[in-house]
């Protein structure tokens, strides 16, 4: 625990560092992240999460060239890298956190850094996720895509979850809007290190309704290990 934790003083170190940062691309504005989250590590979880509605209530600006508010980016990867508030996050922080995501920095920053590892902890059911790829909002229908993300991805710490990956996958196989569409092919490919078979089955028993999109990047990356081969890159 740090005592007396002045939120307002250390956020606005933070971002009279971020104004510093002659390049403000993702690179150079997380070792911003980094050297905060050092500055917090023995804080408790409910300061961390205190200080991220602070930073989201006071800084949540869009610069740069950043769709999504900078406050609630850098409180979600302050909430991830801290070893313990991560762990705190339940169905009523991601409902209170959730209300920022209205754009797809966001919603991609929100299912990536706290919804997804909080789902793949096993802090929250399946069924809050399953909600999501059901809601009306596609913001929120791509956050449950996203969120698999997290469940395979080993660079985030992903060890593969074939069964919640293609629940998910399942329930959005239909969906036309393309925010949703990108995410699905995201979601699928990256399964494919983990069940190549269980991903063909998929294509296969949704021939009909997937986006091209998807049965195209998707293929691609079963054939050729990139969903763009012309391009040469992920």
């Amino acid at each position: 625990m740090i005592e007396n934790l002045d939120y307002k003083k250390i956020a606005k170190e933070l971002f009279d560092d971020i104004q510093k940062v002659p390049l403000k691309n993702t690179p150079n504005l997380r070792r911003v992240r980094q050297k905060y989250s050092k500055k917090l590590a023995q804080a408790t979880p409910e300061q961390i999460l205190d200080f991220a509605r602070y930073l989201i209530s006071h800084y949540n600006y869009r610069e740069f060239g950043f769709e999504f508010g900078l406050g609630f980016g850098f409180a979600s990867e302050i909430i991830y890298y801290h070893k313990t508030a991560i762990k705190s996050i339940g169905v009523k922080e991601l409902e209170e956190f959730g209300k920022q995501i209205n754009n797809w920095g966001a919603s991609d920053i929100f299912a990536g850094c706290l919804a997804g590892p909080a789902w793949r902890n096993g802090q929250v059911p399946d069924d809050v996720i399953l909600s999501w790829a059901n809601s009306a909002d596609f913001w929120w229908r791509r956050a449950a895509l996203v969120c698999t993300i997290a469940l395979n991805k080993r660079s985030w710490d992903g060890h593969g979850d074939i069964h919640r990956t293609l629940k998910i996958c399942r329930a959005l196989a239909a969906d036309k809007n393309d925010m949703v569409i990108k995410a699905l092919s995201w979601a699928l490919r990256e399964l494919i290190p983990h069940d190549r078979e269980s991903v063909l089955s998929f294509l296969r028993e949704n021939e009909n309704v997937l986006a091209s999109r998807v049965k195209r990047e998707v293929k691609n990356k079963l054939t050729t290990g990139v969903k763009n081969p012309k391009r040469k890159v992920e």
